[in-house]
């Protein structure tokens, strides 16, 4: 389920009170009164069978005695009834429920959650039917304050506004209500979701996002139940509007009984904040800078980088505002020589000679408004923060008045240039009250202090890192790629579990990365410390040899590691005396051999650890960070979602403390940062391909100018998992669709999914396009697509999207150059719930006509049916008869667009 029914919860026409009540102070009674006595405008009936009128409204004895069908039914009875009661309100037509009642399982003895957990699925089953939608069970009830709709027994009514707050936590939704409330500011919609039996957050994303209404989307997380949903109306919603969320149980110990070094860095917070990044959410930690986030987001300010340049009357003030900004991650700008001569020439010689820029105390507001214009013009900064502390010798407000001037001026006369965002932060109360009812008035975002105003500013940072990694355009896929050998690496996994071994030997490991072409070191596995120093004699010296044990996970920590060996004797005699050591200190484990390597020759290389483990709701986990023997004390490593392409890989590395060492140094040169981005690229691939991976170290990977190499590699292996269930959070691209189609004209094309590195090529189809038939297909002419278009049609989410490109070499076809060419693209859009799609298809103009179109078209219609979508649709000009021919001659009805008379509707009926 995903919005299905949705409009029954938030937009009913009439509500039914189920265990509505007379009884003071009781859940029943609050809710009915709140819902008799908020302004909605239907019908409101409860049905009580001892009472004969609740709030002066008469009651109904059940729901056999309602005199009409409720849209949305609230339920406050005793949870054994609540089954019974969704199966006859189902039946009788009603499809929404807000369950409120507590009791089904959420806690006490194993016998209680046991009966509870009957009880939800009862609930479940009798709903299910008649696709009737439930809130809940156990919350404080759903609130649409525009329509006067309060389903709850929240203690105060929220104001009407525009920003929707969804949430687990009936008592962060009361807070909330009564913290906003008492600042003016109000909500589309208050949601509480309680135990998230049906209705969920991916539900709720899909919904609010696509209501105008809605401004914004705010979250409180306890925990998600469907990570693909959620991901995916996540990362939809979040290109349409603001979504804010707050994760609680961020402190949370990681996964105590992991066993590698990658399972235990990569906590599960530290997962949630990778998903949320990676939907291009912005995270906040508490409910201030909640609604500081969403007044600053929802300014309309952009940014194009982080350095901020501060304006104050109060040096102290402007010291706090630059912490606060360095420790969110920010730079204090380094304003431009040109500016500093400006700001010489306009403020006294005591100003501060750098930024900020102390203007000093006694600044009236036209003193504000030369450096605020000053400051605005210098090239350096990406932003402005405007600081006042009140002084009995210049006025707050007339202060403020001068920024406001400013801004609107600087609007005025710089139409080519668009307004820095400019943030405020006006202290104290009297004429700083009104200086920040001022800001409010023109829609400037102010803070109550300087450093909630430079946190706000690393909002609108943050907030367009995570937008930018939406919509960024990967490297293009090297011509040469050679493609992983799944079958060789799943035949080692699978070996070990057929031998009911836990772990690869180290060997065995690196021949799985080896398999996904990660450069490993060359290594020979020996039974014995004779055959140990026989290997060595055929290797190239310095040598290292370890122990291969199942029993023993940290070579090193009980010296079963030697390295820099440079004789064969020596590395039998160091095998030797690593039997007598692992005899004295671990005499239970298992020794079973010893693996002999040549030493990588990279001196000065950098040490990381690259790693795969399992998060338990969003599947396997990327991490990337420092290395060596102290990477746990190190901790300075960082986590993101497969799939991985070379943008996202990238991203990953940066929020890593090595990444700056990576850059290079003095006279160390810079890492090969692209060789480290395909290696975590394959990492990626290799998670989504072997479901038989339980968790994977590679520590360390050597990394240095001239490229990488694993040294050391662990992996842990499960039984491998039902290649057709939802594993990963996002689905990776879906390399088994691909396949070759042929034109009727008898040309052969490789036809597979689009690709995000696919947006260059995107471009050039449209290069060789005619005019006119890029009019037809986007209807309105087009040179070439902007870049946020052309991400938004090759970044598709695969669990919601298809779209199919026909491609061949140029050598195939005249005209075109490079390595390879589209020449045809066809895609569908699903709606959430994957019942209606709506299709899109252009080819080329120089291969219209010879049926290629009409190939891609059915290929996209059988892949729909195979999906269970039972309808595509689709919009076409009226003039574009070839299209409106095709889709005839495939079985598509027609119809007019009510509203204009130009488009046709083009529709087929996949059910049938």
């Amino acid at each position: 389920m995903t919005v299905r029914n949705l409009d029954s919860l938030f937009k009913p026409n009439s509500v039914a009170v189920i265990g509505a009540s007379r009884k003071a102070r009781s859940v029943g009674q609050v809710v009915a009164r709140n819902l008799l006595n908020s302004g909605f405008g239907g019908p409101v009936m409860p049905v009580n069978p001892r009472e004969a009128s609740i709030e002066s409204t008469l009651s109904y004895k059940s729901v056999a005695d309602l005199p009409t069908v409720p849209d949305l039914a609230v339920i406050v009875t005793p949870p054994a009834a609540v089954p019974g009661l969704i199966e006859e309100l189902g039946a009788r037509g009603t499809r929404g429920a807000v369950v409120l009642t507590a009791g089904f399982g959420e806690g006490g003895s194993d016998e209680h959650q046991a009966i509870g957990r009957d009880l939800r699925q009862r609930m479940l089953d009798a709903a299910r039917p008649n696709l009737l939608r439930i809130v809940g069970p156990n919350c404080l009830g759903i609130m649409v304050p525009g329509i006067g709709l309060n389903a709850s027994f929240v203690h105060i009514p929220p104001l009407a506004g525009d920003l929707a707050f969804v949430t687990q936590s009936g008592a962060v939704a009361t807070s909330v209500v009564d913290w906003a409330t008492h600042r003016g500011i109000g909500f589309s919609h208050v949601v509480t979701l309680g135990d998230m039996t049906d209705v969920d957050f991916g539900d709720m994303l899909d919904y609010l996002a696509a209501d105008p209404g809605v401004r914004a989307i705010l979250m409180y997380v306890e925990s998600i139940t469907d990570a693909r949903k959620f991901m995916s109306a996540g990362r939809s919603a979040a290109r349409t509007k603001p979504v804010v969320v707050i994760k609680s149980g961020r402190n949370a110990a990681a996964a105590k009984a992991a066993a590698s070094h990658t399972g235990a860095l990569a906590g599960a917070d530290r997962v949630y904040d990778a998903a949320f990044r990676r939907a291009g959410m912005l995270r906040v930690f508490d409910m201030t800078e909640l609604f500081d986030a969403v007044e600053t987001l929802a300014s309309g300010l952009k940014v194009t980088g982080d350095r901020l340049a501060i304006v104050t009357n109060g040096g102290g003030i402007g010291v706090l505002a630059t912490e606060s900004l360095v420790d969110g991650g920010g730079q204090v700008a380094e304003l431009a020589p040109e500016t500093m001569e400006r700001l010489h020439a306009v403020l006294p010689p005591t100003w501060s000679h750098g930024n900020p820029v102390d203007i000093i105390g006694d600044a009236p507001g036209s003193r504000y408004a030369d450096a605020l214009e000053t400051v605005l013009a210098d090239p350096n900064k990406d932003g402005v923060l405007v600081l006042n502390c009140p002084t009995a010798v210049a006025d707050s407000l007339e202060a403020a008045q001068a920024v406001v001037d400013t801004i609107a001026r600087y609007k005025a006369t710089e139409r080519n240039r668009p307004l820095p965002p400019v943030v405020t932060s006006w202290l104290g109360e009297g004429a700083a009250a009104d200086a920040r009812k001022l800001f409010a008035r023109h829609r400037i975002p102010t803070y109550q202090t300087p450093g909630q105003a430079a946190r706000a500013f690393m909002h609108l940072v943050r907030y367009r890192r995570n937008q930018d990694l939406l919509m960024e355009t990967p490297d293009a896929l090297p011509a040469d790629r050679t493609p992983p050998r799944t079958h060789e690496a799943r035949a080692l996994l699978t070996s070990a579990l057929e031998a009911g071994r836990e772990w690869l030997s180290e060997p065995e490991a690196k021949a799985v990365l080896s398999a996904y072409d990660i450069p490993v070191v060359r290594t020979v596995r020996v039974a014995t410390p004779a055959e140990a120093e026989a290997a060595a004699s055929g290797l190239k010296a310095p040598l290292a040899v370890k122990i291969v044990s199942d029993d023993i996970t940290h070579k090193s920590d009980i010296g079963g590691v030697r390295l820099n060996l440079q004789t064969a004797e020596a590395v039998g005699e160091a095998a030797e005396t690593m039997s007598r050591t692992i005899a004295r200190l671990r005499p239970e484990a298992r020794l079973s051999g010893f693996a002999v390597q040549e030493m990588a020759e990279m001196a000065g290389a950098h040490e990381l650890i690259l790693g795969i483990t399992g998060d338990v709701l969003f599947g396997p986990v990327i991490l990337f960070g420092q290395g060596g023997t102290a990477v746990e004390v190190l901790n300075d490593t960082a986590v993101a979602l497969p799939p991985l392409n070379t943008v996202l890989a990238r991203e990953l590395m940066s929020r890593t403390r090595v990444w700056n060492l990576l850059q290079g140094y003095r006279s160390h040169p810079a890492a090969d940062l692209d060789a480290l981005a395909q290696v975590l690229v394959k990492l990626s691939r290799l998670a989504a391909d072997l479901s038989e991976v339980a968790e994977l170290d590679i520590n360390p990977l050597l990394a240095d100018d001239s490229g990488v190499l694993a040294l050391d590699a662990r992996i842990r292996v499960q039984a491998r998992v039902d290649p057709g269930a939802r594993r990963l959070a996002i689905r990776p691209y879906p390399s088994d669709l691909e396949t070759d189609i042929g034109s009727r004209a008898g040309q052969e094309f490789r036809m597979r999914p689009i690709r995000p590195e696919d947006e260059p090529l995107i471009q050039d189809m449209l290069a060789h396009s005619a005019p006119e038939d890029i009019r037809l297909r986007f209807f309105s002419p087009l040179k070439q697509l902007t870049h946020q278009m052309a991400a938004r049609l090759t970044q598709i989410d695969y669990d919601r999207e298809m779209a199919f490109v026909a491609t061949a070499a140029p050598d195939d076809l005249s005209d075109v150059s490079g390595a390879e060419a589209i020449y045809g693209v066809v895609r569908i859009s699903a709606d959430p719930d994957n019942e209606n799609a709506e299709y899109g298809i252009m080819v080329r103009s120089d291969l219209k006509g010879q049926g290629l179109g009409t190939v891609l078209m059915q290929e996209i219609i059988d892949y729909a049916r195979g999906r269970g979508i039972k309808s595509i649709h689709g919009d076409v000009l009226r003039e574009n008869t070839s299209m409106l021919a095709m889709a005839a001659e495939m079985g598509f009805t027609r119809r007019q667009d009510a509203d204009d008379p130009g488009v046709v509707r083009v529709e087929i009926d996949l059910a049938r």
